[in-house]
């Protein structure tokens, strides 16, 4: 018999938080200048206080340039990008995610400018080669972020947890989100998206695709090992998909007592300190699987479109935009995490609650960067909803994404 604590609700949770936090923010407007100089600037935001900082820090290139230059939250980030390239005006910048950046650079949409960036050997490898298409870095990455266990330090307490309990094992986390399962509240919650999933995955050592991004592995023992997993977690009522607590992000479910801990991404700072500024929480390195340590890295890149009517403009913002003393401006507004390994140190050291997100970079694999895999991704977290209600096998879902990513590769 299914156990899931009380208080469920059949809210639907976007798939991906963090995909969603950059592709779709409140906002009007979008598109170029319409020839009249001003560098225009198209972003997703993870809330107030992103889009606050990006528009300072344009509004000061444009005064220090002298330049007219606009930063214009999106209302739906892709959706605007795509109406901008096919009608020959999008904005001059914008963010680019690693699963549209190729598709953008194929298809000749995106200004390679890599080359003009003097420091880009600062970047993490793994980042900059989300974003490099044919041997030539095309954009450069603005901040990163990665899964970690977020963990509520109040709830820990009261169950009589300490240091020692910190969960370095999948047996571990199943054993210590059990203890911590109580009423309404159950011990660990995870978004239930393909990004939250895929992270299970890449610790039971599969993934899905192959480390070249040239072949589908969706049907991998690795990954069925994964599923099974979670599924026991969700079937004894100790893991739970927020959407299934009452909370449409890993965030929302901590702050509100949903959940004792949540795997999630290094944006919860930011929605803690607006949200739920009293909350005691911390965050740590997510438990090895089976295949050992392993989790995503989200990024994106500053785009620069190739009919932008001003290249140069547009790379200086950039130059301004992906420094140090900006990024390190950024990481204290917003709690992004700069991808600069020359402020790794500053980072931990100004930031230790994002120490644990900083970690992972070193053994994380990027988004699947393949044009059109999307739609099989956002199948495949359809598919999950049907796991998590008991009404589809793993091995179903599995099935269904390879041949999905099959047709996606062409093979």
């Amino acid at each position: 018999m299914r156990s899931h604590p009380a208080g469920r609700t059949g809210a639907v949770v976007a798939a991906g938080t963090c995909l969603t936090l950059l592709l779709t923010a409140c906002g009007s407007g979008y598109g170029d200048s319409e020839g009249d100089g001003t560098i225009t600037v198209l972003f997703g935001s993870s809330g107030e206080a992103e889009t606050a900082a990006v528009k300072a820090a344009v509004a000061a290139w444009s005064e220090e340039s002298g330049t007219p230059a606009e930063a214009v939250p999106a209302q739906d980030l892709v959706q605007q990008l795509r109406q901008g390239f096919a009608g020959g005006d999008p904005a001059d910048v914008f963010y680019v995610s690693p699963d549209l950046f190729q598709q953008y650079a194929e298809g000749g949409s995106l200004y390679p400018y890599g080359d003009q960036i003097e420091d880009t050997g600062d970047f993490y490898p793994a980042l900059r080669d989300s974003y490099t298409y044919e041997d030539e870095l095309y954009c450069v990455p603005k901040d990163y972020n990665t899964h970690a266990l977020v963990i509520n330090t109040a709830m820990w307490e009261e169950a009589g947890l300490g240091e020692d309990d910190v969960p370095t094992t999948w047996e571990e986390l199943a054993e210590t989100a059990e203890k911590l399962t109580e009423g309404d509240r159950v011990g660990f919650a995870l978004n239930g998206d393909y990004n939250s999933v895929g992270t299970f995955m890449q610790q039971a050592g599969g993934w899905f695709v192959n480390d070249d991004n040239t072949e589908a592995t969706g049907d991998s023992p690795e990954n069925l090992a994964a599923l099974e997993y979670l599924r026991t977690g969700l079937d004894e009522g100790y893991f739970s998909f927020v959407k299934d607590i009452d909370a449409q992000s890993g965030s929302e479910a901590l702050g509100r007592g949903r959940a004792a801990m949540v795997m999630d991404g290094g944006w919860v700072t930011g929605a803690f300190d607006n949200d739920y500024p009293d909350l005691d929480w911390r965050a740590v390195e997510l438990p090895e699987g089976p295949g050992g340590r392993a989790t995503t890295v989200f990024s994106n890149c500053w785009g620069i479109a190739e009919a932008s009517g001003d290249h140069e403009a547009a790379v200086d913002l950039v130059r301004q935009l992906t420094s140090a003393e900006q990024q390190q401006t950024f990481a204290e507004d917003f709690g992004a995490v700069p991808p600069r390994e020359s402020l790794a140190d500053w980072t931990a050291e100004t930031f230790p609650e994002h120490a644990a997100f900083a970690a992972g970079v070193d053994y994380a694999r990027g988004q699947v960067p393949v044009p059109g895999f999307m739609s099989v991704l956002n199948e495949f977290t359809t598919g999950l909803q049907g796991v998590a209600a008991g009404s589809t096998e793993p091995a179903e879902v599995l099935d269904r994404l390879q041949r999905d990513g099959e047709e996606a590769l062409g093979g």
